[in-house]
């Protein structure tokens, strides 16, 4: 299995609310209301793709998923830098997992 690590981040001088909103968007977001009594969950992009956060903006993801993932985050500007890494053991048991 060939794993790529993508890195990215927003510009400088992003907007606030494109800060707030960008990260909901990418890995989903857990919604309450009315102090608890109603919760749910907004759905983020990379739920349905096996990846691996390794800290904020890097992620571990499988080659054939990259083209999509490049896809999202070039329509937020993002800066984005790829490379192609050798997993460990852990990696590939998360990246190996099925997503809907």
């Amino acid at each position: 299995m060939r794993v790529m690590t993508v890195i990215f981040h927003l510009p400088p001088n992003t907007p606030p609310r494109i800060r707030n909103e960008f990260p909901q968007k990418l890995y989903g977001q857990a919604v309450s209301s009315w102090r608890g009594k109603y919760r749910y969950r907004k759905v983020g992009f990379l739920e349905s793709i096996p990846y691996s956060k390794l800290y904020r903006g890097v992620i571990l993801v499988r080659e054939e998923d990259i083209g999509s993932i490049l896809d999202f985050l070039k329509k937020w500007d993002t800066i984005v830098e790829v490379r192609e890494i050798i997993p460990l053991d852990e990696d590939i048991k998360v990246l190996s997992r099925k997503k809907d």
